[in-house]
């Protein structure tokens, strides 16, 4: 019946259907203890089991078709011919799967409704083409993070806000046979022997995984996805990230020309600034991006992109960030991006901030402007290059002009909490003079965050060279902001 997709069955008894096996039960979280009677000053701890809400109703039904689709999936993998699948169209296979299916399930007996039919129909697909229950969080546009702590617990973000799914994996096998989907795909591979991987899924979106033993509950994975509509200023402004001020000052900034660090933790929206700020850079200029996993999305012309490269099995092939930052200053870069600077490439980046690539920009982890200043030092002396420590500083003063701090605040907001430029040395300290700033005024009954942006008062000490390439920023920006 449908010859070119199934293989030809062999003349062999066909063998009963196994029984499925007992779905493992979660085990109830225990009761949280009463507070003591001493502690009244105390907040109440709650205690809430991350378990996602449904009906038993609904868990029962999950569980049938889960333990329906593994057994399925088994057979369509014996029963279709993988060869042809590649030159098939995806409406084409659907149906080809669907009926498949319909057959499978007549000759054991299976009775499912529509609604049943077609969501075991749409994760055969996904098993077969996809990344199997990821697809359906992949898909979804509200979700930013995908956290797998084993088989049976899958973790989102939404809002900024972390959420168990009710999407599980049957088990550590299934999950292991995902992972080793995706890294296969892009040449890597990941066992005992390499526990741990970093890759890239087809739409860009970067995936890490980490697998027993080092991961002793069962494997875990990090999907941070991939936004296929990158966030301009405007949108930024508009979701209260930063004011129309603080915009217009950035825009001076990137202009004229000033080295400038993104500096925040993880999750903080380094890289969405850093973006942002991209958009500010003048169509004619010919930019490199260098990054671990490509992440940028630069709208200009001239755009140059590499990206770093692990070792392979046998421990050779490695590409590091700063062999590609290396070959960058020898290909005539206006500016030089680097996604992320962590390592020994701290000293290529600072060499071309001061020799002739102005304009360059990075990322680091830093908790403040201050901090990312430390950071630098640091990575320079984890690098093994003997200076005096008022050389690293003079070296890093004449390079960074400004530091841009993101934060991801308690409430799940992301913020640009400070703008703060560097001026010169002042003896053996790095002087630094924070612009604008975000002021935390206390927290709502639901823990939102009250606050507000303002400048500081301290006029920009890059006013005149603003001024002289055509960016007169009114002097009222730098005026404080009255509440």
């Amino acid at each position: 019946m449908f010859s070119r997709y199934k293989k030809q069955p062999a003349a062999q008894p066909v063998e009963s259907a196994p029984a499925p096996q007992a779905a493992a039960q979660t085990p109830a979280p225990k009761k949280a203890t009463t507070a003591s009677a001493n502690a009244v000053a105390r907040r109440p701890i709650q205690k809430k089991a991350a378990e996602p809400v449904a009906s038993d109703r609904d868990r029962k039904r999950k569980e049938r078709l889960s333990e329906i689709k593994i057994e399925m999936h088994r057979e369509l993998l014996e029963n279709l011919n993988l060869a042809a699948l590649e030159k098939a169209g995806e409406s084409e296979l659907r149906a080809e799967i669907s009926a498949i299916s319909s057959e499978i399930l007549e000759s054991r007996d299976i009775v499912l409704n529509r609604e049943d039919r077609s969501q075991l129909t749409k994760e055969l697909y996904d098993e077969v083409t996809g990344l199997g229950p990821l697809e359906t969080l992949l898909q979804d546009d509200s979700v930013n993070d995908i956290l797998v702590n084993g088989p049976q617990q899958i973790f989102v973000e939404r809002h900024g806000k972390l959420e168990i799914s009710d999407i599980t994996f049957k088990d550590e096998k299934h999950l292991m046979r995902i992972i080793d989907k995706i890294v296969s795909a892009v040449g890597r591979r990941v066992d005992e022997s390499n526990p741990y991987v970093d890759a890239r899924l087809a739409d860009g979106s970067r995936f890490n995984a980490m697998v027993p033993p080092i991961a002793v509950d069962g494997s875990l994975v990090s999907i941070r996805k991939f936004k296929k509509d990158k966030l301009a200023i405007d949108d930024l402004v508009n979701f209260g990230a930063f004011t129309e001020e603080m915009a217009a000052y950035l825009q001076a900034a990137v202009s004229t020309r000033l080295n400038i660090i993104v500096s925040g933790g993880t999750g903080s929206g380094k890289t969405t600034t850093l973006n942002a700020l991209s958009s500010f850079i003048d169509d004619a200029e010919r930019i490199l991006t260098i990054e671990d996993t490509a992440e940028l999305q630069l709208q200009q012309t001239h755009v140059g992109r590499m990206e770093s490269r692990p070792p392979n099995v046998e421990g050779k092939g490695e590409v590091s960030p700063r062999d590609c930052l290396k070959n960058a200053l020898r290909m005539r870069p206006d500016r030089i991006i680097v996604g992320e600077t962590r390592g020994a490439e701290v000293i290529d980046m600072l060499q071309a901030m001061n020799t002739g690539h102005d304009g360059s920009m990075t990322t680091i982890h830093a908790n403040s402007a201050r901090d990312g200043i430390s950071r630098l030092e640091n990575m320079i002396a984890m690098a093994g290059i003997e200076m005096p420590l008022k050389a690293v500083r003079s070296q890093i003063s004449s390079a960074v002009n400004l530091i841009v701090q993101a934060s991801r605040l308690q409430d799940g907001s992301r913020r640009m909490t400070s703008i703060t430029e560097i001026t010169g040395m002042e003896g053996d300290v790095i002087s630094m003079q924070e612009i604008f700033k975000f002021q935390r005024v206390g927290l709502t009954p639901d823990n939102k965050i009250i606050g507000h942006f303002t400048a500081t008062g301290v006029r920009s000490h890059y006013s005149e060279r603003f001024r002289l390439w055509g960016f007169d920023l009114p002097p009222s920006i730098y005026e404080p902001t009255a509440i």
